[in-house]
């Protein structure tokens, strides 16, 4: 495929093989009168094919960076380094900034933590890296992902593992696994991660750093690799809460209709000045249905219960809140996002389902191509949920992702429900503190056994939109713990605010 060449009039034998594909029985002389049909429509495609597209602002220059050495990467957590200075003067002056190897950054490589992508550099800027380098920033490099980004271990990177600098036997978590280990060595001072089922919080949970999966749509995903419409988030990550309200402040807003996830009269609010308001009157409830999950460890458990109730210090009231529905939310947004899924990883190529809103043209081509020929390279979930998802279609065509979908505003309503009595709402971020990174020589079992289990609690949040922040709440064991804050949509402000006083409280 190239968008150079014309396009060719249809022959019979395509024909031929398209109708056996929908099923339709046509005589050779009809297949002759249907590429008569078409002849317009192939004048239109050759139309399009000679027609130059706007693309996404490149506004600052740059060289093409490089690949660090291994004695830079001790944890594995680069894979591009770089440096783009932005705008002279700005909120982010003077600030480092990293951004996950799912976003991106012109004339650098993008390999999405996959061999699929292996060779790809994007040659437009993700709206969130304009606004960073507009604001003062400089963009000092890449973070190794996860393959594809499905995975919530630090384990399935085509690039190796990365390892938690607080003990390198253990994962980071993921998948925005090397900006949490690059905020902790210190080698970038804010992250721009990715979070459709937790990637966000599980790696600021497992790590020990903050990490906020903002508002469904308030910061545009333009320019980054989706896995589905419905869940896909941008958010910032830092090592307090008020770096990722600085980050926030920079990232949110509307983008001209870029991105089909936002509606236009999104702004961004004050963040870092709202934290000074404090939690004096908040009604905090802390989540029974969030304790106690599979997996869940008693220390990771009691620490958060008894960091929770010191919220009372700072003039809160807590107490505990039931929500039984919290228990499917998992399961109800993994079946709303199988379907799209699916067509993301395969006709619908690196765009995902976008039916309007910037499409990123270089990626799809390379995409289009590198998916048939690397079959082979996707990860062991990514290949999971392309078998299931297709053989789910082939059986009940969209019926059971559909009927999920249903099902998220059932999901969201029972939290709003909760959060009518409640302005915040609290649990543990992962209910396990991080795992061993497998082996090398780890079978397949192995690697999909630690890449998924940790999303119980995080999930849900991405389905119904919900900021929803993981905090530092102490160590056990040397490894750290998360604790999770979740707010009413459009309140990332109070959540941020909760998250800075807790800091405060327990530092």
């Amino acid at each position: 495929m190239s968008t150079s060449q014309a396009v060719p009039p249809i022959a019979r034998a395509e024909l031929r093989a398209c109708a056996d594909t929908f099923g339709m029985s046509l005589s050779d002389a009809e297949l002759d009168l249907y590429a008569s049909f078409m002849a317009g429509l192939t004048a239109n495609f050759n139309l399009i094919a000679a027609m130059q597209v706007p693309r996404l602002p490149v506004k600052y220059p740059r060289g093409a960076g490089h690949a660090p050495s291994a004695a830079d990467n001790p944890y594995n957590a680069w894979y591009w380094k770089c440096s783009i200075k932005g705008a002279p003067s700005g909120k982010l002056a003077g600030k480092r900034v990293v951004i996950k190897d799912n976003i991106g950054v012109a004339g650098l490589p993008m390999m999405n933590g996959s061999k699929v992508m292996e060779g790809f550099v994007p040659d437009e800027d993700a709206t969130v890296v304009t606004r960073v380098l507009d604001a003062g920033a400089e963009v000092v490099g890449k973070a190794t992902c996860e393959n594809f980004c499905l995975s919530g271990g630090s384990h399935t990177s085509a690039t190796g593992p990365v390892r938690n600098p607080r003990n390198p036997d253990y994962m980071t978590g993921g998948s925005s696994s090397g900006c949490a280990a690059l905020l902790l060595t210190a080698e970038a001072d804010l992250a721009i991660g990715s979070d459709q089922g937790g990637s966000v919080r599980m790696p600021a949970s497992f790590s020990g750093v903050c990490g906020l999966k903002p508002t469904y749509g308030l910061v545009p995903y333009t320019g980054a690799a989706p896995i589905e419409q419905s869940v896909d988030h941008l958010g910032p990550m830092a090592m307090s809460s008020a770096d990722c309200a600085l980050l926030l402040e920079v990232l949110a807003g509307y983008d001209d209709g870029r991105d089909p996830r936002q509606f236009a009269g999104l702004q961004a609010k004050p963040y870092v000045s709202a934290l000074t308001q404090g939690v004096q009157g908040l009604r905090i409830g802390i989540v029974q249905e969030g304790f106690g999950t599979a997996g869940a460890q008693a220390d990771v458990d009691a620490m958060v219960r008894t960091q929770a109730l010191r919220l009372r210090e700072a003039g809160a009231v807590v107490e505990d809140v039931s929500i039984p529905l919290h228990l499917q939310g998992p399961a109800i947004m993994f079946s709303s996002i199988m379907d799209n899924t699916l067509s993301t990883f395969t006709d619908q190529g690196a765009s995902g389902p976008n039916v309007r809103g910037h499409f990123p043209l270089s990626a799809i081509e390379f995409y289009g191509r590198a998916r048939r020929e690397r079959a082979d390279d996707y990860p062991v979930t990514v290949k999971t949920v392309m078998l299931f998802g297709l053989a789910m279609r082939r059986r009940y065509g969209h019926y059971y992702s559909a009927k999920a979908h249903n099902l998220v505003p059932l999901l969201r309503a029972a939290y709003d429900d909760a959060m009518r009595q409640f302005d915040i709402l609290v649990m543990p971020t992962t209910p396990m503190k991080a795992h061993r990174i497998p082996p090398p020589d780890a079978g397949l079992d192995v690697m999909m056994a630690c890449a998924l289990d940790m999303i119980g609690n995080t999930a849900p949040f991405d389905a119904t939109g919900h900021p929803s922040m993981s905090v530092p709440a102490g160590l056990s064991d040397g490894l750290p713990v998360g604790i999770m804050f979740t707010g009413r949509q459009g309140e990332d402000d109070v959540v941020l605010r909760t998250g800075h006083a807790f800091e405060h409280l327990t530092r």
